[in-house]
């Protein structure tokens, strides 16, 4: 047995500021700033339901990868079967990856940050030099996995934590209005409703998806400071998901309360990112450009690093067919081309996949965390997941663009939806088939452990 290495309190904040760095994205800061413009003087109960999927389920999940001993989304899976696994964990990747995700990052920080500073005829050709440029970086970042710690946890997320509290500290210091005062829009005026529209607005960060990816990069990083024993492995990204998971709780209430405060001087804009360049710009003035275009670029770039390090991880592992290289490569080039389409369509098209994933990670994540209670028993896993999947899929389709949603065939899939389900004109449909699937894989559980200790006796 190799000798395990203590760790020093360093060593958690290195894994811990890493985790939170891969987290902590594109969405990460523009979505939480947008919930508080639209809350307005609702965006406590609005915040409670973000911080549920985007820092206790996230936090959940990371807790999943450390008490099953995984390493990836494919080991989240496994108790449903080889096929379901190699299926979820693909579409996990993709959808976190070079379809949505990943070319996110380098969208967000280009379309609000560099964007303003060009002409509006050097658009286009800006996004595609900008994006290059952006995923050279993130590959060459990913190139050596064992140095994903040092390039993020030690360098780009302290700086931009430290630009980030530079805009806190001016913006509380000055605020622009009542947070409490302000008017919240359609959607928000009951504090039920924004409990849930916050709930939905937290599937827009990705971290719960995010949260099994990085598994298999955190593993791998807490493995290169000297640890080989699982328990030892898991306990230390336990310690580093909680430390990760605070500190964005922390940043998204103080970003939900700066975006409450803004509509006092701005009216709500129709993402993050513009109302993030008009807060920095009211305070900072033209030098607020070059500082926004900083932040956000930092904190995509690391985001970026995790996700591509995580898809080519996984990918290597379950299709050794190329190399981890190769597919850090292929992963890079492939965001890149997405990239180009323009953020406003990357984001319509993403919330879809959204709304069909989230049901399956949530139900995944917490049956993996309470699965001693059932011994991991497979036909819990299965009831459960069954009975998630209709109402997923039609959570899907209600949520396409127009053209599949306001179709025929859509329109009669959201009215017979609505009609019977509990909750799904919330967005939440899949809840109560998801208990019912949940308590029938229990009974057949108990009835089989039962059945099981008769036979022995």
């Amino acid at each position: 047995m190799l000798e395990e290495k203590h760790l020093t309190t360093k060593d958690y904040l290195v894994i811990g500021s890493m985790l939170f760095g891969l987290f902590f994205g594109a969405g990460n800061l523009i979505f939480p700033l947008h919930l508080g413009q639209i809350a307005g003087g609702h965006w406590v109960t609005a915040a409670l339901g973000f911080l549920v999927t985007a820092v206790v389920l996230p936090l959940l999940s990371v807790l999943a990868v450390s008490l099953m001993h995984a390493e990836g989304v494919y080991d989240i899976g496994r108790p449903l079967g080889k096929w379901f696994a190699l299926t979820f964990m693909v579409l996990i990747h993709a959808t976190i990856g070079p379809l949505f995700g990943t070319p996110r990052t380098a969208t967000v920080s280009f379309t609000t940050g560099v964007a303003p500073l060009l002409p509006k005829s050097w658009q286009t050709g800006g996004l595609l030099v900008f994006s290059a440029l952006f995923f050279l970086a993130a590959f060459l970042l990913s190139y050596k996995e064992r140095k994903i710690t040092s390039a993020v946890g030690k360098v780009l997320n302290p700086l931009f934590l430290l630009l980030l509290a530079v805009v806190f500290f001016v913006g509380f210091l000055h605020p622009l209005g009542s947070a409490g005062a302000q008017a919240a829009t359609t959607g928000y005026h009951t504090s039920g409703a924004s409990f849930f529209n916050g709930f939905l607005q937290g599937y827009n960060t990705m971290d719960a998806l995010a949260g099994l990816a990085f598994g298999v990069t955190v593993v791998t990083a807490v493995r290169g400071l000297g640890l080989h024993r699982d328990t030892s492995v898991a306990k230390v990204t336990a310690k580093a998901g909680v430390i990760a998971t605070s500190a964005i709780g922390v940043v998204y209430l103080l970003l939900i309360v700066l975006g409450a405060t803004s509509v006092a001087k701005f009216a709500p804009s129709a993402e993050g990112g513009t109302a993030f360049n008009q807060i920095v710009t009211h305070y900072f003035g033209a030098a607020g450009h070059a500082l926004l275009a900083t932040l956000l670029t930092v904190t995509c770039l690391t985001t970026a690093v995790g996700l591509v390090a995580a898809f080519a991880q996984d990918f290597h592992k379950h299709f050794p067919v190329l190399s981890y290289v190769q597919w850090l490569g292929l992963m890079s080039f492939a965001s890149f081309l997405t990239a180009n389409f323009g953020l406003a369509t990357i984001i319509e098209w993403s919330t879809p996949m959204l709304m069909f994933l989230y049901p399956f990670s949530m139900v995944l994540i917490l049956l993996s965390v309470t699965n001693h209670l059932f011994h991991r028993d497979p036909v819990v896993y299965g009831f459960t997941v069954a009975f998630t999947t209709l109402p997923a899929l039609g959570d899907m389709i209600s949520s396409f663009p127009p053209v599949v949603s306001q179709s025929s065939f859509g329109l009669a899939v959201t009215n017979f939806y609505h009609s019977y389900l509990p909750f799904s004109t919330l967005g939440m449909g899949w809840v109560v088939p998801a208990l019912v699937g949940l308590a029938l894989g229990l009974v057949c559980h108990v009835w089989r452990v039962r059945a099981a200790a008769s036979a022995e006796a």
